[in-house]
């Protein structure tokens, strides 16, 4: 009840009270004793309106209770009117797709205790369905993270992230699907793009920088470019090791067991050196692999048979470029130095092959 003149009040936070003599804006003077104390009138309970006995000093009585009002019956809730939808303004240059996910810091002083929010810009005409998951580079199944709708031309919150959850965030995947409501459309194709997230980028200030969609320094992740998605030429060194490691052994190649030295004609060893006959698969190897294959393989057939004095041994290599004869040459020049050598029986061989008649030489190397 609000205080009027002439009503005895008590003070609610205080001791005291009185009759209030007079009322000025939100202010009650009460004459206590002769003495006009002011007081704020929602300071002041009402103990007995003005006109009834005043209460004994000392013994300010409790308020009286209002009789109880009849209650009305209740009227029937009339439920507000959606407002009509806004028509979505399209801009010139919004009938391509550019989308934006930012990571913005809470406390970009202080980035070992901040956390970060991340918010998805929809820079076209088309309203976007989207979703945000993220998962660590051990793990297989993916977590979501936020998903939701976004207007045209607009910006949404899009969760936010602890640094407890950074580790869980090596990998993360936008997903989106573009269409129009109101009118009607190019369809756009929905995509899934995903990144490889360098997470100690969010404990350096310098990765945080400004950007034409935020107000604040951010980590910003081009997700869509002028209809584009974007794939990232990013690439961790952990998964590239791992990567270039299983290539490797998907494309070695498969050496065969040495192949043994033939005999061919009136007793001549036949060595064929092509690098079809040591690989079943060339796949990976380069001119030098294959070089050094070749060598190695004339060599051990050179020491197998250097305690055989007066052995023919016809190494068949192609005429090709000549670097394999070359090779050979230089070998039996410095390594087998003392041996016959001569080229093989053209009507045989061809131009394609080397004889070496085997001598006793002390170690023939």
């Amino acid at each position: 009840m609000t205080p009027k003149i002439g009503d005895t009040v008590r003070y609610l936070n205080s001791v005291g009270g009185g009759v209030v003599v007079r009322i000025s804006g939100n202010m009650a003077y009460v004459d206590e004793d002769g003495f006009e104390t002011p007081v704020l009138l929602r300071e002041c309970v009402v103990v007995a309106p003005a006109g009834a006995p005043a209460p004994v000093p000392g013994k300010m009585s409790a308020p009286q209770p209002r009789p109880a009002e009849p209650a009305e019956a209740p009227r029937p809730q009339r439920q507000p009117e959606p407002e009509p939808a806004l028509p979505v303004e399209e801009t010139p240059g919004g009938e391509t797709l550019d989308i934006v996910l930012g990571f913005e810091a809470e406390n970009l002083k202080n980035l070992s205790q901040s956390t970060f929010e991340a918010y998805l810009v929809n820079d076209s005409n088309y309203w976007l369905d989207y979703s945000i998951a993220t998962r660590a580079d051990g793990d297989e199944l993916w977590t979501l993270r936020h998903h939701g709708t976004v207007e045209p031309n607009m910006q949404v919150f899009a969760g936010e992230f602890t640094r407890e959850m950074l580790p869980e965030m090596d990998r993360l995947a936008v997903q989106y699907c573009a269409y129009k409501t109101d009118r009607g459309y190019a369809l756009k194709v929905p995509a899934l793009v995903e990144f490889n997230l360098d997470t100690t980028r969010f404990a350096k200030l310098h990765c945080f920088v400004r950007n034409e969609y935020f107000d604040n320094p951010v980590i910003a992740l081009d997700v869509v470019r002028a209809d584009r998605p974007v794939r990232p030429l990013r690439v961790d060194p952990v998964q590239l090791e791992k990567a270039m490691a299983e290539k490797r052994r998907a494309d070695r190649p498969v050496r065969r067991n040495r192949p043994e030295a033939a005999k061919g004609r009136a007793g001549v060893i036949e060595v064929d050196l092509h690098a079809t006959e040591l690989f079943d698969d060339l796949r990976g190897l380069g001119n030098a692999d294959i070089l050094n294959a070749q060598v190695d393989h004339f060599r051990r057939v050179m020491d197998e048979n250097l305690r055989h004095p007066g052995t023919r041994i016809v190494f068949i290599h192609g005429k090709g470029n000549g670097v394999l004869r070359q090779a050979l040459a230089k070998e039996l020049t410095h390594r087998y130095k003392g041996h016959d050598v001569q080229d093989a029986s053209f009507r045989e061989y061809g131009f394609g092959a080397t004889q070496v008649t085997i001598r006793n030489t002390r170690g023939g190397k």
